[in-house]
């Protein structure tokens, strides 16, 4: 594939205070430039894919300091949108998890938050672009970004792009009256290619789930749970092809990770990862969506493509920030130290 892939979501700042006063004391939080899209195009800048970045931003300094530094990434930012008055801004401690109860979203009435379909011009945004990537996280601020999606979504699909979504599950932002049952399916339609896991399926798209699966712990059980809600997801949605499956398990102050990729030709399995020592968890899944669009991308076999975006998610957690800066020898080192060592 020669052509640019485009990430669509909203750029967030990340504030993460360290608690006990400590953020107070010293005046001092550090801030993270993220935001689940622009994480996996990130990732792809490292790994030498063209990628362009969609969103909505103020038309002040702070924006034209964040582009500059995103451009910095290798990635492509003339379609950015200029418009509204806020960033949005979320706050987590430093050490939780995104899905801990911790995180405190500041998103409402942010420039991503006020798009209304119409603004964006999606035939010249997408213009020599191949692939299409969204996530599950934008659908659930309000009905409009719901309408911008299936606006861009069509005209993607007229154009004849390849579009991703990655299924991440964020229950606090679904609050606007809708359930993700009742909006994702009008998206996923679109979708050749879907990432999660066997949760957020459930959670999003109403995927059955084996009562007590969780309690097995098992990985043949969970690699078999993951074919067959492959298979529901493409019975369901028949344009798509692919459907990944993550686990990550926290063992202590570590992870047990693997992650799976199913088709109607079968399934490939990742190798399994341990570490006893996480530095951050934020982004992990990101990176490892950017993974399967560079397998993707540079026509790899499923099982090349899977155990690359299970090892760049892997690796990510032993990196400070939002989004990965590992290379493409970084990441295929820690492949094969994998495979030497299983």
């Amino acid at each position: 594939m020669n052509t640019t892939v485009f990430c669509f979501g909203e750029l967030l700042l990340r504030m993460s205070p360290s608690l006990g006063g400590e953020w107070i004391a010293q005046n001092s939080m550090p801030v993270y430039i993220g935001g689940a899209e622009l994480n996996v195009a990130t990732a792809l800048g490292c790994w030498n894919v063209p990628v362009r970045y969609g969103t909505a931003l103020p038309d002040h300094y702070l924006t034209d300091e964040i582009l500059t530094y995103v451009r910095s990434r290798e990635i492509d930012t003339s379609v950015v949108h200029r418009s509204g008055e806020r960033i949005g801004t979320y706050y987590l401690p430093q050490g939780a998890d995104l899905k801990n109860a911790g995180v405190i979203y500041d998103r409402a009435y942010s420039s991503y938050w006020q798009l209304k379909p119409g603004m964006i011009n999606w035939k010249e945004a997408l213009a020599g672009c191949g692939w299409f990537h969204f996530s599950a996280i934008s659908p659930a601020l309000n009905e409009d970004a719901v309408e911008v999606l299936e606006e861009a979504l069509e005209v993607a699909t007229a154009m004849g792009l390849k579009i991703s979504i990655d299924l991440n599950y964020r229950a606090k932002l679904w609050k606007y009256g809708k359930t993700p049952q009742e909006i994702m399916p009008r998206l996923v339609k679109y979708c050749d290619l879907v990432m999660g896991n066997i949760w957020a399926a459930g959670n999003l798209l109403g995927i059955p789930i084996d009562a007590g699966v969780h309690l097995q712990d098992d990985k043949n059980v969970f690699l078999a749970h993951a074919t067959k809600t492959a298979a529901a997801i493409r019975e369901q949605y028949p344009r798509c092809e692919w459907v990944a499956n993550t686990f990550r398990f926290d063992e202590g102050n570590g992870i047990r990770y693997y992650a799976s990729l199913d088709s109607a030709a079968g399934q490939s399995v990742s190798p399994l990862f341990e570490t006893q020592l996480v530095v951050d968890k934020i982004g992990s899944g990101d990176c490892f969506m950017g993974g399967l669009i560079y397998g993707f991308w540079n026509e790899l076999e499923p099982a090349q493509t899977i155990g690359y975006a299970a090892a760049a998610a892997f690796g990510k957690l032993q990196e400070k920030s939002d989004a990965t800066r590992q290379t493409e020898n970084d990441v295929k080192r820690l492949l094969n130290a994998q495979a030497v060592n299983p």
